[in-house]
């Protein structure tokens, strides 16, 4: 698969040649129940832990009983650790708990083909020779970007070095989300309307795969 190679600079076409696209990486046919086991297992180990409430048993006060048994017109309690009480201990509260999921590595990696292929095949995948924005302004790359149609959201994804300027031009744009090529991922590629790579992070996308 061939895609045109784009720049971001104000050249009259924008293009900077063809590059050739590797088919077991961008043809894979999509199956939607491979990229929701991945996004499921994503998101489960993405959680944080539950924090556990303290019971009565847990909670620092006396247990010396503070009330008499009988003739004092209220109820009889042995304690102020009842749940009742302000500072009590917590009455059926949340355990702790830690929330993790396994998936077998060949899935993993066969959703992640599945997702950057599912962006080539619709259309959704761009890629720009580097990510050079002229001293670093919001406002220039904003309309670099208009000027692309890169539409509502996108993913950019660089090699193992981000473009210092491109990542302090984007920080103030809700809709461009800056990454290196190791951090890939089928949640974050399905999440964004386009995918943009550029040549260094398109050659260690392929290096990781074949590597």
């Amino acid at each position: 698969m061939k895609v045109k190679v784009q720049t971001l600079g104000s050249g009259a076409t924008g293009k900077s040649g063809d590059i050739e696209l590797q088919d077991d990486i961008f043809g894979v046919e999509p199956r939607a129940d491979i990229l929701h086991r991945v996004v499921t297992w994503q998101l489960i180990n993405r959680r944080g832990p539950a924090r556990a409430a303290r019971e009565r048993s847990e909670v620092n006060r006396t247990g010396k009983k503070f009330g008499k048994q009988k003739g004092g017109g209220t109820a009889r309690h042995g304690d102020r650790r009842a749940p009742i009480f302000i500072g009590g201990g917590k009455a059926h509260g949340p355990r702790a708990r830690i929330f993790t999921s396994s998936l077998n590595k060949k899935v993993r990696v066969l959703g992640l083909r599945m997702a950057l292929s599912s962006k080539a095949m619709n259309g959704q995948l761009v890629v720009v020779e580097n990510l050079d924005v002229k001293d670093g302004k919001t406002k220039v790359l904003k309309d670099q970007l208009g000027k692309r149609g890169f539409g509502k959201t996108a993913l950019v994804i660089d090699g193992d070095a981000l473009n210092v300027g491109f990542a302090r031009a984007s920080s103030n744009l809700g809709e461009v989300n800056l990454m290196p090529a190791m951090g890939a991922n089928v949640y974050d590629i399905m999440r964004h309307e386009t995918l943009v790579l550029t040549r260094a992070g398109l050659e260690k996308l392929e290096a990781r795969f074949n590597g």
